[in-house]
């Protein structure tokens, strides 16, 4: 059972059937969320943006090079368990949580100022940025649901958006930094300890709802309740080869121009290329919010997926070919690659108790960022060894797992 808890912002009671407050404050505290989620996810691929700065400067192995890399999808899960399991997002003012989860971050990252590139403090301190990270996404994500019902579905996809354009930036700050790698450690430090300061300027939505009591027996509902457990199912399909792609896609991109362009050019139009690319993830994010309240958040899903898959095996097919057309093909994949996730967190909350809502998605992404911990790291060493077409290929099995899915969900659903 849940007990009634007092809304943050107006001091009336809440439940999960009975939403009581009002919905002025709904565009600027989303607003505010938005610009505090890209200012906290900044710290993401960081590692892996300055990563050729980084080798040209110290000596680092391939296996520390990917364990930059993972640790930070590792220490998400770490983190993402612990506040799941203990309930955290839905016992406790998210404002706050996202607030001190981000600022700590930042402080993890910029400890890669005085920590020795590659070395054991330098992924440990990834380590705990991911960790953190934990108290940054999905926190955010249960604070915008609390914000509608009807319109949930662009309310993730505007916070999924904001942490796509966030896990763009380290590519654009690593761009404007140049050589320096260190001056975009501490941009990126310093903007998402901004963006959990003004965390705190957010209102909660007259649909949040507070959980009253500590309950480990709510991660159990992941498998139990049968929607839910197809959302995740889809989600994890979708995570198969989401991270492995923006974790890579750079330096995959950066390899395929070189055949046909020089190094210095072709590492940079790599850089502007995926960057390019994540982003156009968040813009397509954002807008298949606004249909996926319409025609249905599963049909978005199954439509990001298709293409998605169908951006993997075309790239896959062109590599190494002419330029402009790579290109093209990985804008295209990159854009798909991210509508569906938003929808399967929205699915998420949907389908759960309202006062579990926060806690089902967290771990939601506990799992799905435990699966790309493994395919971040494995995906150099199969490019090794298949090359990076044949790495395209395999990651196109995610997204038709996951199309299957969200077939059987509209099933049981209609």
């Amino acid at each position: 059972m849940t007990g009634a808890t007092p809304n943050a912002n107006n001091g009336h009671c809440m439940s999960a059937s009975h939403p009581v407050g009002s919905q002025a404050g709904k565009v600027p505290s989303v607003l505010i969320l938005m610009v505090s989620q890209i200012a906290g996810m900044s710290l993401w691929f960081m590692s892996a943006a300055i990563l050729p700065e980084m080798v040209s400067e110290f000596p680092i192995s391939q296996t520390r090079q990917a364990a930059l890399s993972s640790a930070v999808q590792l220490g998400f899960v770490a983190g993402a368990l612990i506040s799941a399991i203990l309930g955290l997002p839905d016992r406790y003012d998210p404002r706050k949580l996202f607030a001190l989860c981000a600022i700590l971050a930042a402080a993890a990252n910029a400890s890669l100022l005085i920590s020795e590139p590659g070395g054991n403090l330098a992924i440990a301190a990834r380590f705990a940025t991911g960790a953190l990270l934990a108290g940054v996404y999905p926190v955010g994500l249960k604070i915008a649901v609390g914000w509608g019902q009807k319109d949930r579905g662009l309310l993730v996809g505007i916070l999924v958006g904001a942490l796509t354009l966030g896990s763009a930036a380290p590519h654009l700050l690593a761009l404007l930094g140049g050589a320096d790698w260190r001056w975009s450690v501490g941009a990126a430090s310093i903007a998402a300890a901004f963006g959990g300061l003004l965390c705190l300027r957010a209102g909660l939505g007259p649909y949040h709802s507070v959980a009253g009591f500590f309950d480990i027996r709510t991660v159990s509902l992941a498998w139990t309740n049968r929607k839910v457990r197809l959302a995740y199912a889809g989600y994890l399909g979708h995570m198969w080869e989401l991270y492995a792609m923006w974790a890579w896609i750079g330096l995959a991109a950066t390899l395929s121009f070189s055949t046909s362009l020089p190094e210095a050019e072709a590492t940079t139009l790599g850089r502007i290329t995926a960057f390019a690319a994540i982003g156009a993830g968040g813009v397509a994010c954002v807008i298949g919010g606004l249909f996926a309240d319409r025609i249905g958040k599963a049909n978005i899903a199954i439509i990001a997926m298709v293409f998605s898959g169908f951006g993997a095996i075309a790239t896959a097919l062109t590599f190494g070919g002419p330029v402009w057309l790579t290109i093209l093909l990985i804008l295209i994949w990159g854009a798909a690659i991210l509508p569906d996730s938003a929808q399967f967190s929205a699915l998420v909350a949907d389908h759960s108790p309202p006062d579990k809502a926060g806690s089902l998605m967290t771990f939601q992404t506990a799992l799905g960022f435990a699966l790309t911990f493994l395919t971040v790291q494995a995906t150099p060493v199969l490019a090794q060894m298949i090359g990076w077409p044949g790495v395209f290929m395999i990651m196109a099995i995610g997204p038709a797992l996951g199309v299957v899915a969200m077939l059987r969900l509209k099933a049981i659903s209609n």
